[in-house]
């Protein structure tokens, strides 16, 4: 299944890509989720994060590993593979863009495609999916407000 969200902002596309650090990705924590930040290397390709996210008192870990990232004068990019991630998800890649519109203003695209290996439990959890992502929309705003 993929996911794509689009989140227009009114900031310079470098300023926001230098920001996509620790704490943007704490901020985008979706409600009702716990989750702990073990490990936050960066974007660059090699990079890892680690995580604890769960609902409740249950937390599972949640491994992504950055395969890819590049840059030029009118994206920023990188791209996370998910290593180890919790049931029922089985398969995880997130490409985050990052794309110039103007000179002070650009747009995030969150690019995401799951599998729990079965089509039709993909398509159940799809809403819920969606939901925690489009999430994101308002709270990219609030961070760079």
């Amino acid at each position: 299944m993929r996911i794509l969200i689009k989140t227009s902002l009114k900031k310079n596309f470098n300023f926001v890509f230098e920001n996509f650090n620790v704490d943007l990705f704490k901020a985008l924590k979706p409600p009702l989720l716990s989750l702990d930040v073990i490990r936050f290397d960066g974007c660059n390709k090699g990079d890892e994060v680690h995580l604890k996210v769960g609902l409740g008192p249950i937390k599972k870990s949640w491994v992504s590993h950055i395969v890819e990232n590049g840059s030029n004068e009118k994206e920023h990019f990188f791209v996370d593979i998910g290593h180890t991630v919790p049931p029922p998800i089985k398969n995880w890649r997130h490409t985050h863009r990052v794309i110039k519109s103007s000179e002070d203003s650009c747009e995030i695209h969150d690019d995401i495609e799951f599998s729990s290996g079965n089509t039709l439990f993909d398509c159940l959890i799809y809403p819920a999916m969606y939901f925690q992502f489009w999430l994101r929309k308002p709270a990219y705003k609030k961070f760079f407000k």
